[in-house]
């Protein structure tokens, strides 16, 4: 599902809202969410799931064209762990 269809779908549930106020909610929804990770904090939807933020240690890779070793520095990720009504549902 993109967010385009995300907002269609609040739309649709909801003829009393704007089509321009759905899209400004779930823009604040998603701005909020990002901005919480790139704070490091955690946001969590209980029975859907958790996003955190993990840091990937430096490691050395190889350039798949050249075969050269390439120095990646550390960096931060995104993760996503399942809640357990979700993964329950997905795994019946």
């Amino acid at each position: 599902m993109t967010k385009s269809e995300l907002i269609e779908k609040i739309a649709a549930k909801n003829p009393h809202l704007m089509l321009k106020d759905v899209e400004r909610i779930v823009a604040v929804v998603l701005n909020k969410i990002t901005d919480s990770l790139a704070k490091g904090d955690r946001v969590e939807f209980r029975g859907f799931g958790a996003f955190s933020v993990r840091t990937r240690s430096p490691r050395l890779a190889k350039n798949p064209r050249t075969g050269a070793q390439v120095k990646v520095e550390e960096r931060n990720i995104p993760h996503f762990k399942t809640g357990k009504q979700l993964f329950e549902l997905l795994n019946k």
